[in-house]
């Protein structure tokens, strides 16, 4: 059975994306959460993972003595051990528009990774409008989010047609929308409300907010309420 290594459901947003293609898709797995500190640099998260996976981070999957640590590299391995299902799409050229966007969110969308870090359990609204307002770059990355998501075959649809990696990889966008409230088109609520009613989605969104670990250097924007 393959095992996953993941950090909190609340805060990592690597974490989430194999972890739905897993889940959405019924493949078998041990989930191992290797909890993130509440200080940085303390506890033992960073020698749990160098413990097994030598670059330090999350996600991970390990298969038979097969370590793979990247993940997207994760995610087409378990294309490729499932063939029988369309973890990419099956249609030849919505598969190379999915790994296309896909690429593009695995390798850029820094303005938006950057000022909005993922959160489900936080509401950042406040926050949310004043970097709207001030970043640039945040209105840009998610101007060109809205331009991919907008192209998806049907409105009421995921982005390819039937749920595959890409929206896996899309997912933590939705949350940070959600978390930040940030201003977006009627089109682009339509995706997020798809993907909010997604089995697979609801799993990791119900399972973050029961969540009670505080980790201050992700909250950035709030304090603890004691």
């Amino acid at each position: 059975m393959y095992q996953l290594y993941i950090a909190n459901k609340n805060y990592s947003s690597w974490s989430m994306r194999p972890w739905l293609v897993l889940k959405a898709f019924n493949i078998s797995f041990q989930e191992i959460i290797l909890p993130f500190p509440a200080e940085r640099d303390t506890g033992s998260f960073k020698r749990d993972v160098l413990s097994v996976n030598l670059n330090g981070k999350v996600p991970v999957l390990l298969d038979d003595g097969l370590m793979l640590w990247d993940s997207l590299a994760i995610c087409e391995y378990l294309a490729e051990q499932h063939p029988d299902q369309a973890l990419w799409p099956k249609d030849v050229k919505q598969r190379a528009r999915a790994r296309c966007i896909a690429a593009e969110m695995h390798s850029g969308f820094s303005g938006l990774r950057n000022a909005c870090g993922m959160n489900i359990r936080a509401n950042l609204a406040e926050v949310g409008m004043r970097l709207w307002q001030e970043n640039a770059e945040l209105r840009q990355d998610v101007a060109r989010i809205e331009q991919i998501w907008s192209e998806r075959p049907q409105r009421n649809g995921f982005l390819c047609d039937e749920f595959s990696i890409a929206d896996a990889f899309y997912a933590p966008v939705v949350t940070r929308l959600m978390t930040y409230v940030l201003p977006v088109s009627e089109s682009t609520q339509q995706y997020m409300q798809t993907m909010l009613q997604h089995p697979a989605m609801k799993a990791w969104m119900d399972a973050a907010m029961q969540e009670d670990a505080w980790v201050n250097y992700l909250e950035t924007y709030q304090q603890q309420q004691l």
